[in-house]
């Protein structure tokens, strides 16, 4: 009995992992899991909501709801649903209804696609009281934002002055930064917007990040997506210095996914005081800053607009990026 109990569990874990997961070229493209089949992290929840065997359950004796505390731009959401009982939920982009349960599909899987070529989209799901419902298998996949590297020069980045690390443009088309310390800075600025980019450490646990909303020609002025693919002994969910995927100084990455000398894709979302982070699409930090507002994101709570830029960290810096991309969010109206 035991034996066959705990092959139904595993049974359970490779389900979870297999509807919750993104396949390398998914990845590859952009799509970010917006669940991870074992929590919650990264949502809202009001009422009746749990996490079982790998399903976002919502419903119950009272109204219950999820929401996705991530706002993006446009793009393409996907999500696995079935419902158990009625009445049905309703799903909600950025407090806006786009689609509600079909009663007819009670009892059965179904799937849910829509696309926002542009806009803001936030997602919610609501369930009345007395209903049910599951999610699973919930993507988004940001419109491909505006290319800032060329691949062959560093038209549109400026470096900070009098600093030690060498960017250069590599054969293959990489933007590469070695030594440091050095901050390479775009001439353009954003405030809200979906970063995306993909990143290579040619070097063992080596140190680098990306700042944005930073003071354009000031030396390591923004928030940094923390770059280091270090962590505790064998556990992945210990990261040494934020780790990759962390809001360094804020918040730590949950778990470093990413590998050195592997190529990995970043997603980094800001807008507003809500900052967010994927690592080969998996949700590495959420957070909100409720600092005090300040000219500079080492200072205080940054809202307003500033540079991106790359961060060479020490001597052993060794790290090139490729497919840097930066989609604005435009403002609530």
């Amino acid at each position: 009995m035991l034996a066959v109990c705990a092959a139904m569990a595993i049974g359970w874990i490779d389900d979870a992992e297999k509807h919750n997961a993104l396949s390398k070229e998914e990845i590859a493209e952009g799509w970010v899991l917006l669940f991870d089949g074992a929590t919650t992290f990264g949502w809202k929840t009001t009422g009746d909501v749990a996490v079982d065997k790998g399903e976002l359950v919502i419903g119950g004796e009272k109204e219950s709801a999820v929401d996705c505390t991530t706002t993006f731009g446009g793009g393409k959401l996907r999500f696995e649903y079935y419902i158990d009982s009625e009445p049905v939920g309703s799903l909600l982009n950025d407090g806006e209804v786009v689609g509600t349960g079909n009663a007819d599909h009670k009892g059965m899987w179904r799937t849910f696609s829509n696309e926002s070529t542009e806009g803001r989209v936030r997602m919610g799901v609501t369930v009345p009281a007395g209903g049910k419902s599951r999610l699973r298998s919930i993507a988004f996949k940001p419109n491909g934002g505006k290319p800032i590297f060329n691949g062959k020069d560093l038209e549109g980045w400026k470096e900070v002055a009098g600093k030690k690390s060498k960017f250069s443009v590599t054969g293959e088309g990489w933007l590469n930064v070695k030594d440091g310390g050095g901050d390479l800075q775009t001439t353009d600025e954003w405030d809200d917007f979906v970063l995306q980019l993909d990143v290579i450490s040619n070097g063992k646990h080596l140190n680098s990040g990306v700042f944005y909303r930073a003071i354009p020609g000031e030396f390591w002025s923004g928030y940094e997506a923390q770059i280091r693919n270090q962590w505790e002994g064998d556990d992945r969910a210990k990261p040494v210095d934020f780790g990759t995927g962390g809001i360094y100084n804020r918040q730590k990455s949950r778990k470093v996914v990413s590998t050195d000398k592997e190529w990995f894709t970043m997603t980094v979302v800001a807008v507003g005081n809500r900052h967010s982070t994927w690592v080969n699409g998996y949700q590495t930090a959420d957070f909100t800053d409720e600092a005090k507002k300040a000219s500079s994101a080492r200072k205080g709570r940054k809202d307003e607009k500033g540079v991106i830029s790359i961060q060479g960290h020490d001597p052993t810096t060794d790290l090139s990026f490729k497919n840097i991309k930066v989609q604005p969010v435009p403002k609530k109206t």
